[in-house]
């Protein structure tokens, strides 16, 4: 039993890595060299992929392209965008080490461990590490108003509100319920053999579903606290498009994402078809008032929740 116990934990030690970054339209070149930096302080072996997923910004391309330059990394420019799920698989189906750190684009380095905190982790199949919600007040307003009504920017608002959920605590007391592929370690024999679905093209929940085929294959998710920064936040107008295109994504898929996620417990929870009449009555009457307010300078979030359940049910 012991020299098994032995096997096992030299079986788990991170001794590679291939960093993944599916990437569209974001700048990414920076935290390419910060995590380059503090992986060349470890002198594992070591890769950092970029996958750009058929980007239409052609600044954003150029200042992407010295990436190729650095020592141990590439980026991939892909003419056609193939969806958030498929260019994961790509990228884990390109990596030559056998554990991989899926990282979005838009994150930042905040701490010069969070490498080594990762070679610390045994890893039998996952390692969650978090994000930490961060920005400045400048970058905190939202840019598509006015400068003289410049108002508070709605993703931050909402994140900050959810941030407490983010430490891993929180995240290990239902660990498949919590897995998010913005700091994702997994084991690149894992990810082959349980791929992201690729019918989920468009924006939210490919990373829930995986969680779920993970749970039902008892393969064991561990959630430490090892954040990356999330400090770019799209303006309000966005981020209420963006809201817009998850809950038709969740809608699509709700029959496979019943239990992981909060809306579809919500809305089954509620066992009076006059009360859910309603909700969707007072959307289609208010919708347009209620995504004023969440476009404009003053948003507020007991709106967004309740413009988030009106829409969802609006869709049935």
């Amino acid at each position: 039993m012991k020299i098994f116990s032995i096997f096992a934990s030299e079986m788990s030690k991170i001794t590679e890595l291939s960093i993944l970054i599916p990437n569209y339209n974001t700048v990414c070149l920076p935290l390419v060299q910060q995590l380059q930096a503090l992986l060349q302080a470890t002198f594992i072996p070591y890769e950092i992929l970029v996958g750009d997923d058929g980007s239409d910004n052609k600044e954003t391309i150029a200042s992407n392209l010295p990436i190729s330059s650095l020592s141990n990394c590439q980026y991939i420019l892909r003419e056609q965008n193939v969806g958030r799920a498929a260019i994961r698989n790509f990228l884990a189906q390109k990596a030559q080490y056998s554990f991989l750190l899926f990282i979005d684009s838009d994150m930042t380095v905040l701490n010069n461990q969070f490498i080594t905190r990762y070679l610390k982790c045994p890893c039998l199949g996952v390692i969650c590490g978090g994000v930490s919600i961060h920005g400045d007040e400048e970058c905190l307003k939202d840019r598509s108003v006015s400068s003289r009504l410049q108002g508070k920017n709605l993703r931050y608002l909402y994140e900050k509100a959810e941030e407490n959920k983010h430490i891993a605590s929180q995240r290990q007391a239902s660990p498949y319920q919590h897995l998010h592929t913005a700091n994702l370690l997994i084991r690149r024999e894992v990810m082959l053999q349980h791929p992201f679905d690729e019918r989920f093209r468009h924006y939210g929940y490919e990373d829930v579903l995986l969680g779920k085929a993970l749970r039902q294959h008892r393969i064991p998710i561990t959630h430490i606290d090892n954040p990356l920064g999330f400090c770019t936040f799209e303006t309000n107008a966005d981020f209420v498009s963006k809201t817009e295109e998850g809950l038709r994504t969740l809608y699509t898929f709700q029959s496979e994402l019943k239990g992981y996620s909060r809306l579809l417990t919500l809305v089954s929870g509620i066992h009076i078809p006059l009360i859910l009449s309603i909700i969707r009555l007072g959307h289609r009457l208010f919708h347009r008032i209620e995504r004023r307010n969440l476009c404009g300078p003053h948003p507020s979030l007991l709106i967004f929740k309740l413009y988030r359940l009106g829409y969802f049910l609006s869709l049935r």
